[in-house]
């Protein structure tokens, strides 16, 4: 390990040598020697274990709750409900403005996802907590749940959101974020082949090491301080002091170690409610996902369907494409109505096209909320159109790096979206690949470049 340091020391003696190299990561150490310090590593005396009764069903109306039997347990502390939570309401984008707000930290009278929270316990013990879930009563009426986004838009498909009012979220008036660049219809009339695709992904789970969770700890001047394993720290305070309806310099947050993350641990699910609780009890709080939880409740990447279809010409170039897009956000909109401007964004993919339409829609379903995984919004819709890049070369006939190079932006172009390129690099990004796996390009291509005109 010191000479590894003495490495990063010479190297670090000039800034400009910080590009194309490998740096020491300031936490390196700690993980390879175990000293690293992450949130459950920290105990408290008299620390309390805070548990959900979770819905056993995807979609159902909350008839009564009966708390009573968990009260009278032994080691139970205290039983929240939707109506100890000040303001018991909230989405992560309302930070930015994103309206309107629809999901509750604890549910009232439905519950739209299995393993939608209801009741907290606080309890002595983690086994206390959970034999007390167990005696917690809820009453419900099974509503139809709707899985799919495409029945979801249907007229007669079951409301999931009332908050919405349907089951999609509306961008500007509109039921979709939209793109429209040129003409489509007329540049379809023009191409010498048409190639329309369907595309589908499911819902992927981070699975991190280390699962969701936060420790809050009341201090003797009447802050809280929560040891978290968020990624958004700051969306975290800001959201908690909201719902909590508290000032928030009374809220201090500690995290930067997480256990894996992949963006799985940017939602504010567990540390409002584990606030509340210690500030309530004013003892220190953990609330912290089983395995089964992390796998049933944390936000998954959003499952997406894609329909592209492609006018092209016999010479390889693609003079219209048109993207019919669907996200499925599950139950509530957490981070889905920005991911999906982001998809609607990226279409039509790093590639100049006269003519596009880009219909993308963010859909509400009876399935755990989706949000946030390493370029949500962007990932999917590339695997879609890079597959759909090399079936149309298929089609013409063509290699697929050249219909790439022929169609790919080159500085100066219009994206789709109204945004001039700048920097492109993909042709010569291509050719480098090209060299390096051995795939023999036409002269024309090789000395293609990502210049206008080249």
């Amino acid at each position: 390990m010191e000479h590894i340091r003495e490495v990063f020391a010479d190297e670090r003696a000039d800034d400009h040598k910080a590009v194309g190299i490998s740096i020491e990561r300031s936490d390196a150490l700690g993980h390879v020697t175990g000293k690293t310090q992450f949130y459950a590593d920290r105990h408290f005396p008299g620390m309390l274990t805070l548990k959900m009764v979770r819905s056993p069903h995807h979609h159902a109306r909350i008839l009564g709750v009966d708390t009573a039997a968990a009260e009278a347990m032994p080691g139970v502390v205290r039983v929240l409900t939707h109506k100890d939570v000040p303001e018991n309401i909230y989405t992560i984008l309302r930070l930015i403005q994103v309206e309107p707000n629809d999901e509750p930290v604890l549910a009232v009278d439905k519950v739209r996802f299995k393993g939608e929270q209801i009741v907290a316990i606080l309890a002595e013990s983690e086994a206390i907590a959970r034999a007390a879930v167990e005696a917690v009563r809820v009453d419900y009426e099974v509503l139809a749940p709707v899985f799919d986004v495409e029945e979801a838009l249907k007229p007669d498909a079951p409301i999931v959101n009332e908050y919405h009012g349907h089951n999609y979220f509306t961008y500007e008036g509109h039921h979709c974020r939209r793109v429209r660049h040129g003409d489509v219809e007329k540049g379809f009339t023009q191409a010498d082949h048409v190639l329309e695709e369907r595309y589908q992904s499911s819902p992927i789970e981070h699975a991190p090491v280390e699962t969701t969770g936060c420790i809050v700890v009341p201090e003797a001047n009447g802050r809280l301080t929560c040891y978290s394993n968020t990624q958004a720290l700051f969306f975290t305070l800001d959201n908690t002091g909201l719902i909590l309806n508290v000032p928030f310099q009374r809220l201090r947050m500690i995290g930067g170690t997480v256990g894996g993350g992949f963006g799985g641990k940017v939602d504010v699910i567990t540390e409002p409610i584990a606030f509340l609780a210690a500030d309530l009890i004013k003892r220190p709080v953990k609330y912290s996902y089983s395995r089964e939880e992390e796998m049933q409740v944390s936000s998954p990447r959003a499952a997406e369907r894609i329909y592209i279809k492609d006018g092209v010409m016999k010479d390889g170039r693609i003079v219209a494409r048109q993207i019919r897009l669907y996200v499925d956000a599950g139950a509530y909109s957490r981070h889905s109505p920005y991911g999906t401007t982001k998809a609607a964004a990226h279409m039509p993919g790093p590639y100049t096209i006269p003519n596009v339409l880009v219909d993308a829609h963010c859909v509400y379903t009876n399935r755990t909320p989706s949000s946030a995984m390493r370029g949500f919004g962007v990932t999917i819709g590339d695997f879609a159109l890079e597959v759909q890049m090399d079936k149309i070369a298929r089609l013409l006939g063509m290699d697929p790096l050249a219909v790439r190079m022929i169609n790919a932006y080159r500085d100066g172009d219009m994206k789709a979206h109204g945004e001039t390129t700048k920097g492109a690099a993909l042709v010569e990004v291509m050719r480098a690949a090209a060299d390096f796996a051995g795939w023999p390009l036409a002269d024309e291509h090789r000395a293609a470049s990502s210049l206008k005109g080249g």
